[in-house]
């Protein structure tokens, strides 16, 4: 019995490892966010093993019958659309669950989108802290206060529709001229990376309306 953790490409498919392509194909069930999306991944790389869905709305109920699964000794796979699972993504509550059943877990490394983003950055990235999506309504501004004094290197997910506004909100907290990273299309053609001020980025995202997954990347306070 064991939980495989496996990371899946962001946007280009040759990113796929080797080793992940082998779990997939020799565990007895995989666990996806969206059967559909992942559906095309496991085509491409002629992976035939059983698939159900495993997503925010419905992992409360199923964890449960997941651990029996284990314990039965299945080895199951789970992935998420893209990248690593349980980043902003559904995989915590089944990796908490086999934690406590001591049910072994492993983590394939593999692609996830903030790193590359971080990197590419060119701000520090010796010290950092991973934030995620911001609270949409309620608890944003709180949790943007309670940043304000952060000195290490911030990163953020958005969505392209938010951008603008984060970028603006985040300007009136920590000050317009501070250093922002924004990256978007990870790994695919139209990747693309800006960087500037949250002032002159908003200006640029507002003139030009962002499509794709971002990753937003802020420099803290002493930079």
């Amino acid at each position: 019995m064991k939980l495989f953790v496996v990371p899946t490409p962001i946007g280009n498919l040759e990113d796929m490892t080797l080793r992940a392509i082998r779990v997939l194909k020799e565990a007895d069930l995989i666990l996806a966010e969206d059967t559909r999306t992942s559906g095309f991944l496991l085509k491409h790389f002629e992976i035939k093993t059983p698939m159900v869905s495993h997503h925010k709305f419905n992992e409360h109920k199923t964890v449960e019958g997941i651990v029996q699964r284990l314990k039965a000794g299945q080895i199951i796979a789970l992935i998420s659309d893209a990248g690593t699972p349980a980043i902003s993504d559904p995989g915590f509550l089944v990796v908490r669950a086999c934690v406590e059943n001591d049910i072994e877990v492993e983590c394939l490394p593999g692609a996830t989108a903030f790193v590359p983003a971080l990197v590419a950055s060119g701000l520090p990235n010796d010290r950092f802290c991973f934030e995620g999506f911001l609270p949409q309504k309620k608890g944003r501004q709180t949790r943007m206060q309670s940043l304000a004094g952060e000195t290490r290197t911030m990163v953020f997910y958005e969505s392209p529709f938010r951008l603008v506004k984060t970028l603006t909100q985040l300007g009136e907290v920590f000050g317009t001229e501070r250093k922002a990273s924004v990256s978007r299309e990870i790994s695919k053609f139209h990747e693309e990376t800006k960087r500037g001020t949250l002032a002159g980025l908003a200006e640029y995202y507002t003139l030009h309306q962002p499509k794709g997954e971002i990753v937003l990347i802020v420099a803290g306070l002493e930079y």
